[in-house]
């Protein structure tokens, strides 16, 4: 008898418990994953001054270098002309490119910045050195400390400042405490070759203009630019991360 009675309270309670089982309701879905944060694009400038059309073209080469590289952004600059019309007409100057003039502060929007210029007795061009003349605000608030840059250049003949020029403008981005990128060797056997005249070096891609300006840059220098800009954009990209991991 209260082997009976046991299994019917055993049974009651499986029934009970089955019945409490329906009656629950249904745990909650989990939430949906949260969608990817978006990646931040690198933005970087490519400010330059062209008289002939010679760093313009080189500079396109330099965007596409940039932008080949994947999360990487160009953006071009043109420093403003300091010599009149009638002076630019007699020396047989290229139109300007459609391309915005640079504000001083324009260059705290970038992650790095490549700078252009042609030679100039074999220093950088009085257009760009009065362009960094007026960063003084820049220097003296510290707006350019650590942002990576990068420098290239066009000369008339092989030796007339290829290597000088961007050599004596690192003196800007020390003042201002940049972290100067240089290109190295980093192309390859293309920076050894002899085929053909060219400019360039381990300090930034360059290009020959001939003393008349009559000569443009050659597809082995564009190909210089386009690997410098390309770089360039690899350290970049790199740059924040490292930092971080320095910091940690």
């Amino acid at each position: 008898m209260a082997g009976l009675i046991k299994r019917l309270v055993s049974r009651r309670k499986s029934k009970k418990a089955a019945r409490e089982a329906q009656e629950a309701p249904e745990p909650p879905a989990p939430p949906p994953p949260a969608p990817p944060k978006p990646v931040k694009r690198k933005k970087i400038l490519i400010v330059f001054y062209s008289l002939y059309g010679h760093v313009y073209k080189m500079a396109l080469a330099q965007k596409e270098g940039v932008e080949s590289v994947e999360g990487c952004e160009a953006v071009l600059y043109q420093v403003k002309e300091t010599l009149d019309d009638e002076i630019l007409e007699k020396m047989g100057a290229a139109p300007k490119p459609d391309v915005p003039i640079a504000d001083p502060k324009d260059l705290v929007k970038g992650d790095g910045i490549i700078f252009g210029f042609p030679t100039r007795f074999g220093m950088m061009c009085g257009q760009m050195k009065c362009f960094f003349d007026s960063t003084g605000g820049l220097w003296k608030s510290g707006a350019l400390v650590g942002k990576p840059a990068a420098i290239f250049t066009s000369t008339g003949t092989p030796n007339s400042g290829q290597e000088t020029t961007p050599f004596t403008a690192v003196t800007q981005l020390a003042h201002h405490g940049m972290v100067f990128v240089p290109v190295g060797y980093t192309q390859g056997q293309d920076l050894f070759s002899n085929e053909e005249a060219r400019g360039g070096s381990p300090w930034g891609a360059g290009c020959l203009a001939a003393a008349d300006g009559s000569r443009q840059p050659s597809e082995m220098e564009l190909s210089e630019a386009r690997h410098q800009g390309s770089y360039f954009a690899g350290v970049v990209r790199s740059f924040d991360k490292e930092c971080k991991k320095t910091a940690e």
